[in-house]
């Protein structure tokens, strides 16, 4: 109509006409676009859900071992079908690398975690005397139950003095000795050759800590600062009869009656498998002169049945 209506228009006019025929023509061609336009839709499957993509994450940082398709196996039996492409491409883009070298990056304390029962810890401790004298104090502990032998107090420390006390250790767990394959220590001078044969020879595999990380030997290293802050920085120690008297003592409080969070509130020797039932009386025992206290519980007495008098029965 437009184009119809323009050819009666002057010429003048016409030549400065504001619509032309191909600008109608345009116009017309958005319209039939306008008419016909639909939603794109992204080829292909539809991406997957966060909350999946966010437990395959999960599945593959907890068990370093699990593969492609031994995620999508626990992935199938946890009612999401997910293919192992799907699942490649969602660790590369999280920057998961592969099962194989995922393994290879196990950390100490993944691998502490997993041998915990199977593994020895050993450390030395020293303490200043009120005569300004070192005292040395090497012990091991259990890492499963976090119990502790303390082994010997001495001023000087040899390789062979070390040697003996491990002896000693190992026919005193009788045996439980056979029960631990490996042994963390540091790198100290007096760890000898002769030292991690006693330990080879039990079948106890040694592991040297990396150079320079107490971190490795944590609960070593824990243990040390927890009997520094609960003892040893609280007396004046005389002398190595008065520090091994002390710290025996103190082995027995932390290992019958300190609760440890890492055993869930447990002492070393307490029994995970009974439940102690409510106390009638709690009774409390001193130690190391009232410096640590232990609570032991009475149970309650049986009610007392009363004494039948003669002739009562008849």
């Amino acid at each position: 109509m437009l184009s119809a209506l323009a050819k009666h228009l002057p010429p003048v006019l016409r030549r400065h006409r504001l619509v032309t025929p191909g600008t109608l023509l345009i116009w017309h061609r958005r319209l039939v676009r306008w008419k016909w336009r639909q939603t794109a839709v992204r080829p292909g499957r539809p991406p997957l859900p966060q909350e999946t993509v966010a437990l395959i994450q999960r599945l593959t940082t907890e068990n370093p071992t699990w593969g492609y398709v031994r995620i999508q196996g626990e992935l199938r039996r946890l009612g999401h079908r997910v293919a192992a492409a799907t699942i490649r491409r969602v660790l590369r883009r999280s920057g998961l690398p592969p099962a194989p070298q995922r393994t290879s990056r196990q950390t100490w304390r993944s691998f502490i975690r997993a041998q915990a029962h199977t593994l020895l810890a050993c450390d030395f401790m020293h303490v200043e005397t009120v005569f300004l004298r070192r005292l040395y104090v090497f012990f091991v502990m259990e890492i499963a139950t976090r119990r502790v032998h303390v082994l010997g107090v001495t001023a000087d420390p040899t390789g062979a003095w070390v040697t003996q006390l491990v002896r000693n250790l190992l026919m005193d767990l009788e045996g439980r000795a056979g029960c631990f394959r490996f042994l963390i220590r540091d790198r100290d001078s007096k760890f000898t050759a002769a030292f991690d044969a006693v330990f080879a020879g039990n079948g106890t595999a040694v592991i040297p800590t990396p150079p320079q990380s107490p971190r490795s030997n944590a609960y070593a290293e824990r243990w040390i600062r927890t009997a520094r802050a609960e003892c040893t920085d609280r007396l004046l120690i005389t002398g190595e009869r008065h520090l091994r008297t002390v710290l025996d003592q103190y082995a027995e409080h932390y290992n019958a009656g300190r609760a440890h969070r890492g055993l869930d509130l447990r002492a070393p020797d307490d029994d995970p498998n009974v439940i102690p039932l409510p106390a009638a009386t709690v009774r409390r025992r001193q130690v190391l002169g009232g410096l640590l206290n232990d609570y032991h519980s009475t149970p309650p007495r049986p009610p007392c049945r009363p004494q039948e008098t003669p002739g009562s029965a008849a």
